[in-house]
């Protein structure tokens, strides 16, 4: 038996010497100490022996056993060192090289825009107020003084998700919710999302951005009105900007008025894109419906106000001269990068 344990421990040992890797002392654990292993073997034998013999046996084999496990695992954290060692030496860095510049991004320029716009709108004393864009028709349509089949909502062509579920088509519902929770003064803007069933092309998308205001207070008239839209224009696109009110129509409105202002463009010249008349299209306007007021709570003999609506989209490409509306869109950095 001690002849036997000898023979075993030098094979071991010199197995050990010539296994290079994790895997070669896997196998070395496995052929020695696994069920099936010599060690195990051994241990097997102690059964056919002397009874007095059995305990010195039994010593002398775990004495191997473990003389065994301890020269695997000191082998085992050796290679670990070594192929750690090997692993920092092909991974190191120098430090001192420059590092690789990383792309900068930019805002968006309906963003751009859309901050500039409500930065304008802070300095003159506006409140800002968000809404859902999933609405009811009730705030989208019917307290803004279009009832239910009325040929006004021809104007919009509406995405319906029920007979009383809409997806909000201007932000208007906005200025109801708000006239709703709160008493006058009011003084607020009203910037989101609006859909409306249109065909994609250069001018129209069924998702486009508004901002919309609204002015609610005592002795409020038309020259208000005119007054701050005027006033905003000439900050937005210069001092020398000249506007022209002309009628319109919106159900929420009356008296309604479109405003037109200098093209930014070509500075009142003429260009392709106001189409030579050197006037663009950039807003709509009137004074708040006195229905509009009554089925909001407010008193209309009491109170007046006035409301707006700007075309985010249409401005951002007015004053970048962008000529289709598609580019807003489709995030393309090659476009993106020119409002860094």
């Amino acid at each position: 038996m001690k002849e036997k344990i000898k023979g075993i421990l030098s094979e071991a040992m010199q197995t050990l010497q010539a296994a290079g890797d994790t895997q070669a002392l896997n196998d070395l654990r496995v052929r020695f100490l696994g069920k099936k292993g010599s060690v195990t073997a051994l241990m097997k034998e102690i059964g056919a022996a002397a009874p007095e013999e059995r305990a010195e046996m039994g010593k002398m084999i775990n004495d191997l056993r473990s003389k065994i496990e301890e020269a695997i695992e000191d082998a085992l954290r050796k290679i670990k060192n070594s192929e750690k060692k090997d692993r920092l030496a092909s991974e190191r860095a120098d430090v001192t090289l420059p590092g690789h510049k990383l792309p900068l991004g930019s805002l968006h320029p309906l963003t751009i825009v859309y901050h500039e716009i409500r930065d304008i709108f802070l300095r003159m004393g506006f409140d800002v107020h968000e809404g859902p864009e999933v609405e009811c028709d009730l705030y989208n349509f019917e307290m803004l003084n279009i009832p239910k089949n009325h040929p006004s909502r021809d104007m919009q062509d509406t995405f319906y998700i029920s007979d009383d579920v809409v997806l909000r088509t201007h932000t208007s519902p906005v200025q109801i919710r708000t006239m709703l929770r709160e008493k006058p003064p009011i003084r607020m803007i009203c910037p989101g999302r609006v859909y409306r069933c249109d065909d994609v092309d250069a001018t129209h998308s069924p998702v486009f951005n508004q901002i919309e205001g609204l002015v609610v207070d005592k002795h409020v008239t038309l020259a208000n009105l005119k007054g701050t839209i005027n006033s905003f224009l000439k900050e937005f696109y210069g001092e020398n900007t000249k506007t022209k009110f002309r009628p319109g129509y919106f159900p929420f409105t009356e008296p309604s008025a479109e405003v037109d202002a200098t093209c930014s463009l070509c500075g009142g010249e003429g260009c392709p894109a106001c189409k030579g008349a050197g006037m663009i299209e950039v807003l709509g306007c009137g004074m708040v419906n006195p229905v509009v007021l009554t089925g909001c709570g407010i008193d209309p003999e009491e109170y007046a106000g006035f409301a707006f609506g700007l075309g985010l989209d249409r401005l951002t490409n007015i004053k970048y001269g962008i000529t289709d509306i598609r580019l807003l869109y489709e995030n393309d950095v090659r476009f993106l990068n020119q409002f860094k």
